[in-house]
């Protein structure tokens, strides 16, 4: 199987890549938009700051491919933000895949960033195979897509939040999976066998 990481300025995809390993996958980084199309998989992962991410991707080219892709896409984290309308982040048009806009946690009654251990809740998609209610994933984030018609998961801080996105062949997830322990991998597993 032909699993290709996105390779643009945004966030560490070593520990990813290890998770995909473990998986028996030799995931290739990678910024060649013809390897992007024919891979089997595609992975988005991202941290960092949504308007530099925008800008690297466009100064790329990369952002008409992966809003064109065929095949199961992941995006991670920073990815799953990207892969939304726009961004409160330094007010960030992003890839518009799906059609939503990512907010800031409201700093007034909470930490910022939301950070650690959160349960997830609401599962359906098929990528959310044998992880259970009520699971544990590891989340490092200061803003978050509201519940909407393409949530697939929820958590909390202290309000609903979108913790996994589907619409169409594209799939994103707000926590690290490769952070996540058992879920985590299960995850990755699951979108693996889409």
């Amino acid at each position: 199987m032909k699993v290709a990481i996105v390779k643009y300025n945004a966030g560490n995809v070593q520990s990813l890549t290890f998770a995909l390993n473990r998986l028996g996958v030799e995931p290739v980084l990678s910024d060649d938009p013809a390897f992007l199309q024919s891979a089997d998989k595609v992975i988005f992962p991202g941290q960092g700051e949504a308007s530099s991410a925008m800008r690297s991707l466009k100064e790329k080219g990369l952002d008409e491919v992966l809003r064109n892709l065929n095949q199961p896409f992941l995006g991670v984290c920073l990815g799953m933000q990207l892969m939304c309308q726009s961004s409160e982040e330094n007010d960030t048009e992003c890839l518009g895949i799906i059609p939503q806009k990512v907010v800031r946690f409201d700093t007034s009654n909470v930490k910022v960033p939301h950070m650690g251990w959160n349960d997830i809740h609401g599962l359906k998609s098929p990528i959310m195979t044998d992880i259970k209610e009520g699971d544990y994933l590891y989340f490092v984030h200061s803003y978050y897509v509201p519940v909407c018609d393409e949530t697939i998961a929820t958590a909390a801080y202290p309000q609903a939040f979108s913790a996994a996105l589907n619409k169409g062949n594209y799939y994103a997830i707000q926590p690290h999976p490769e952070k996540s322990a058992e879920a985590g991998m299960k995850l990755l597993e699951n979108f693996l066998n889409l």
